[in-house]
C-alpha cells in the first residue's frame, strides 16, 4: 500500500507538471543529450561501418532507435506546451505520410530513386522501419522551427508569407539532407541502384548524383517538404511557436545534435562538400543563440 502510494506521489498529477519535469529534465542534461550522444553515436557508427565491432554491437537497431529518441527528446520537450488535439492529428498525419511513401519508395522507387535499406534500424513492417517517423518528422520539424525563428514576421501572414515559408523550409530540408543521405549512404544505411558512376572524385555522378545519391532523392524531398508544411501550418499556432522558443533554449538542441553527427561522420568518411553545408546549417543556429559555446565550455571547465 505504502509503494502504491509513493508511485502516485511521484507521478504527475497533471500535463503542465509532466511537460514541466520534462522540461527540467532536458535542461539539466543538454550538453549530454545534444553533444555525447551524437559524438557517441559517430564512434560507434563509424566503428559498426568499419568492422571494428563484433556482433551483435554492430549496427544494433534498437540501440540507433533509442539514441535517436534522446537526441529528439529537446524537441519533444520543447514543442509539448504549444501542442493541441489538432497538432497531434498533424503529426499522425505527417507520420502515415511518412509510412506511406516510404512504402511505395521501397517497392517502386517513387520518388526517391530505388533504393533498399541495408543495415538494420530496429523492427520493419512491409519493408519500413516502424521508427520511422522518428527520423523523419523532426527532420521537418526542425527545418520549420528554424524557419519562423530566422524570419520571423515574414513567415507569417498572408499568402506571400505562406510562399515564403514554403520556400524556405523546403530549401532548409534540401540542405540538411545534403548532410544526411551522404553520410547515410556512406555508412551502408541504404543504398540507391545504379547512381551512375563517379566523376569529380566521387563528388558527382554521371547519372546525375551526389556522393552516390541520385537527385531524384532531392526532387523526392521536395514532394515530402511541401505535404510537411501544409500539415505544420494547420497542425500548430505560429505565433505561440515562436513565443515558446524566445523562453525555451535547448528547443532546436536536436538540430545542433545533426550537425555534430552527420557532420562528423561525413568528415570521417570524406564527403567534404557535406561537411561544409554541415557548417552552414551550424551557423544558422549560432546566429539565433542556438549553438551554446558556453554550455560546451562550462561542461569542460567542470571537467578540468
Amino acid at each position: 500500500m505504502s509503494t502504491r502510494t509513493e508511485v502516485s506521489e511521484w507521478l504527475p498529477d497533471s500535463r503542465r507538471e509532466a511537460e514541466r519535469r520534462f522540461d527540467r529534465l532536458v535542461r539539466e542534461n543538454r550538453f549530454t543529450i545534444s553533444a555525447f550522444f551524437p559524438l557517441n553515436g559517430i564512434v560507434l557508427l563509424v566503428a559498426s561501418a568499419e568492422g571494428w565491432l563484433p556482433e551483435p554491437l554492430a549496427f544494433h537497431g534498437l540501440l540507433i532507435l533509442s539514441g535517436t529518441l534522446v537526441m529528439r527528446s529537446p524537441l519533444v520537450a520543447g514543442v509539448a506546451p504549444v501542442a493541441k488535439r489538432k497538432t497531434v492529428a498533424a503529426v499522425g498525419l505527417l507520420a502515415a505520410y511518412a509510412y506511406g511513401i516510404e512504402y511505395v519508395g521501397v517497392h517502386t522507387g517513387w520518388p526517391y530513386g530505388r533504393f533498399e535499406y541495408v543495415v538494420d534500424l530496429g523492427p520493419a513492417l512491409a519493408g519500413v522501419p516502424v521508427g520511422l517517423p522518428v527520423f523523419f518528422i523532426p527532420l521537418v520539424v526542425n527545418a520549420y522551427l528554424l524557419v519562423l525563428l530566422l524570419l520571423g514576421d515574414r513567415a507569417d501572414g498572408g499568402l506571400g508569407a505562406a510562399a515564403v515559408r514554403l520556400g524556405a523550409v523546403i530549401a532548409l530540408v534540401l540542405t540538411m539532407d545534403v548532410v544526411l543521405d551522404p553520410g547515410a549512404v556512406a555508412l551502408g544505411f541504404w543504398r540507391y541502384f545504379e547512381p551512375g558512376a563517379p566523376v569529380l572524385g566521387g563528388l558527382l555522378s554521371s547519372a546525375g548524383g551526389f556522393y552516390g545519391v541520385p537527385l531524384s532523392n532531392y526532387a523526392g524531398w521536395v514532394l515530402s517538404s511541401a505535404v510537411a508544411v501544409g500539415l505544420l501550418d494547420w497542425g500548430f499556432d505560429r505565433r505561440a511557436l515562436r513565443e515558446r522558443m524566445s523562453e525555451c533554449e535547448f528547443m532546436l538542441d536536436d538540430m545542433v545534435s545533426f550537425v555534430l553527427l552527420w557532420g562528423g561522420l561525413n568528415l570521417w568518411f570524406g564527403n567534404l562538400v557535406s561537411v561544409a553545408v554541415a557548417g552552414v546549417i551550424g551557423a544558422g543556429l549560432w546566429r539565433t543563440d542556438r549553438f551554446d559555446a558556453d554550455l560546451i565550455a562550462s561542461q569542460f571547465g567542470e571537467g578540468s
